[in-house]
């Protein structure tokens, strides 16, 4: 099972990046994928979650209104659209899937992929 995350980088404050994360390795019907992201020091905290069929999301607080995401026709790559950043948004991102739904902690998660960084600059 691999998750392969990709799409980080650099960005002023307001600006918007665009994460994907391809699964492969097995079969992910009915599971949830989502991101969780960690900067230096703190706890590895939950962003988004998406469920299979994309009907349903979970969102963190410190998220809602900025960042959406979404799933494609194959049902193994997610994407994280991020709107107006904030520095406070810098850290690195991290994929998870799992297969139960909810903003997860990471005792909820089955797999995870490696991280991606992301920067905004002020």
């Amino acid at each position: 099972v691999q998750l392969q995350a990709s799409g980080g980088g650099l960005v002023q404050a307001g600006g918007s990046l665009r994460l994907s994360c391809a699964a492969s390795g097995r079969t992910f019907g009915s599971y949830y994928m989502g991101w969780f992201r960690q900067a230096p020091g703190k706890e590895r905290e939950f962003v988004i979650s998406i469920s299979w069929s994309g009907g349903t999301t979970y969102y963190a607080d410190s998220v809602k209104g900025r960042f959406t995401i979404s799933r494609d026709n194959a049902k193994t790559t997610v994407h994280l659209q991020m709107n107006s950043l904030k520095p406070e948004d810098t850290t690195v991102y991290y994929c998870a899937t799992a297969r139960y739904g909810g903003r997860w902690t990471q005792a909820n998660i089955d797999y995870w992929g490696k991280g991606t960084l992301v920067t905004v600059s002020s």
